[in-house]
């Protein structure tokens, strides 16, 4: 069994880190997507994404070799990952296309509770009456967040319903990804498993990807699309060192404050540049659903070790 190094502060450090990133991440999109479509947004994410693991890879000599291709299991793990993980980036964006950053980033804090759930089902892993609460209450949350929003969301041709049902689908696909390589950790790597992935999702968007279109980016969209880039690798880096120095439970706990920092710095962004995106209106149960939500999510994460 893992043990962490016990250095806690450098664990909060780097996972807040991540949650700051990841906070921003859909703010950084939003603003792309004005210009260009997902599709291209995705496979330059995934093109740079592949180019640096590559290189990490390649430096320490454990390129993955082909084998699994010629083993039905491994093979259909790797499928799903790879489908998993395209299907979530793509479907995210589209949704976040229709969204808000607050709402897209809501409704995707969906998937690590699917993938606890998930484990229950595939990996027989236990789950507390505690951790049955924190769903309950995360529901709640997110039923209090979109109250305001019910009439969209119950309408049949919303845009916004569209959007939020996209975000949701995406939750599901990163939940499949997540324990499909949870299964293939066993005998490969994560950076492995990501460069396989990588390379399958870029030759998949390469097709309908408009590669030149970032001609027409102004410096700002330049450095956003640099942003939204290096966000995965940095955030995912500081996710995954921050478990070498604390336990998962408590990363999960401070990963739980996303859907937090995204509304704290969609308004700080709209503060000082009010053409940049439209805010999510938020009256005061949208406010305290967002709370509850967290909540829940900490309350899920934590209670966790005690199943």
């Amino acid at each position: 069994m893992h043990k962490t190094s016990g250095r806690w502060q450098y664990g909060f450090i780097l996972a807040l880190t991540t949650a700051t990133l990841w906070g921003m991440l859909p703010i950084a999109l939003k603003g792309l997507l004005s210009s260009i479509d997902s599709i291209t947004i995705t496979w330059y994410r995934f093109a740079v994404a592949l180019v640096f693991v590559a290189i990490i890879l390649t430096k320490r000599n454990r390129i993955p070799d082909l084998k699994w291709l010629k083993q039905p299991p491994k093979l259909r793990l790797f499928a799903l990952v790879i489908f998993g993980l395209s299907s979530n980036y793509i479907l995210y964006l589209m949704g976040l296309d229709r969204v808000s950053p607050s709402a897209a980033q809501i409704v995707i804090q969906m998937a690590p509770l699917m993938l606890l759930i998930g484990g229950i089902f595939v990996f027989k892993e236990s789950f507390s009456w505690l951790q049955w609460c924190g769903v309950a209450l995360f529901v709640s949350g997110l039923l209090l967040f979109f109250n305001h929003r019910m009439e969209a969301l119950w309408s049949g041709h919303s845009d916004y319903q569209w959007g939020v049902i996209l975000v949701l689908v995406a939750s599901v696909a990163w939940a499949a990804y997540a324990l499909a390589q949870k299964q293939l950790l066993l005998n490969y790597g994560s950076q492995q498993i990501m460069f396989v992935s990588y390379i399958a999702a870029s030759i998949l968007f390469f097709p309908s990807a408009e590669i030149l279109s970032v001609s027409v980016l102004s410096p700002l969209q330049w450095g956003l699309l640099i942003f939204c880039c290096a966000n995965t690798l940095v955030a995912y880096g500081c996710f995954a060192e921050a478990l070498e120095h604390w336990e998962a439970s408590r990363v999960s706990a401070v990963l739980a404050i996303t859907p937090l920092m995204t509304i704290l710095f969609a308004h700080l962004v709209a503060y000082f540049w009010p053409d940049y995106i439209q805010l999510e209106a938020l009256n005061s149960l949208s406010i305290i659903g967002a709370f509850v939500l967290v909540i829940g999510s900490l309350i899920t994460a934590m209670a966790k070790v005690k199943a």
